[in-house]
């Protein structure tokens, strides 16, 4: 890794954590009339003209302003308050959330982009989908069968060279959900990049409810909890060398 550093941006939400730890708020999350002063390096001071535009968008009647409310209620209706307390517990897990989210849009069809190693786990919630009145429709990130050769690759690309190893369609998985009239599709593991691809040519929207990492039983938050100690060397060394980089990127 470069020993030189990283200059950081001048402007950066992730700065004000240290505002928060001290004074248990921030600029954006108090009482008009009794806030901290914003940090120098706020965001929403270049970018203010983006940040009022975006919220007139939440103010209109059309899709997105429609789902931007419902999630603000589903987002209040996650938490109840503490009897005799100002503070509140959280009350549903996130597949509750998903569920809320959708019946109160009036989704009933439901994809699941799901990967192959979680076939248990999408039937398990299509179980639950289904008992909640949804109409769960997967699609594995497998389909068609289709060896990774055929992507131009070599047999070291594969996890076990000189097998039988089918390529992650996820396009695929987009369009087969596309093409039967989801009303929201919903991420289950599928690896980084063949999300962004079924991000990107899924017609419906899309939340996502499991987030692929193979080391932490798919919590990957795990990693940032333990930097400092078991993950201390994504601080010391590089995951790829610049040599790795270079020879991969030749061959893409």
């Amino acid at each position: 890794m470069s020993q030189e550093k990283t200059s950081k941006p001048q402007h950066t939400c992730s700065s004000c954590s240290t505002i928060w730890k001290k004074q248990g708020t921030t600029n954006c999350w108090s009482d008009p009339e009794n806030k901290p002063s914003k940090p120098a390096y706020c965001p929403s001071e270049p970018h203010a003209e983006i940040i009022y535009d975006s919220f007139l968008k939440y103010q209109g009647d059309d899709s997105d302003a429609r789902l931007a409310k419902v999630a603000a209620k589903v987002e209040g209706l996650c938490y109840q308050p503490v009897p005799g307390s100002d503070a509140v517990n959280a009350r549903w897990t996130r597949i509750e959330d998903t569920i809320a989210l959708a019946k109160l849009m009036g989704y009933k069809k439901i994809g699941i982009a799901t990967c192959i190693g979680l076939l248990d786990e999408c039937d398990r919630l299509c179980e639950i989908l289904r008992a909640q009145d949804l109409e769960p429709y997967s699609s594995c990130c497998k389909a068609g069968s289709i060896d990774k050769l055929e992507l131009n690759l070599e047999e070291e690309d594969k996890v076990r060279p000189g097998t039988f190893e089918p390529a992650c369609n996820p396009i695929a998985q987009a369009r087969i959900l596309n093409a039967e009239g989801m009303e929201m599709n919903i991420i289950m593991g599928l690896c980084v990049g063949h999300d962004m691809l079924f991000n990107k040519y899924s017609e419906a929207p899309v939340t996502t409810l499991v987030v692929k990492d193979r080391v932490t039983g798919h919590n990957p938050i795990a990693v940032l909890y333990g930097q400092n100690f078991y993950y201390k060397r994504l601080q010391k060394q590089p995951v790829l060398s610049d040599e790795e980089i270079a020879e991969h990127q030749n061959d893409s």
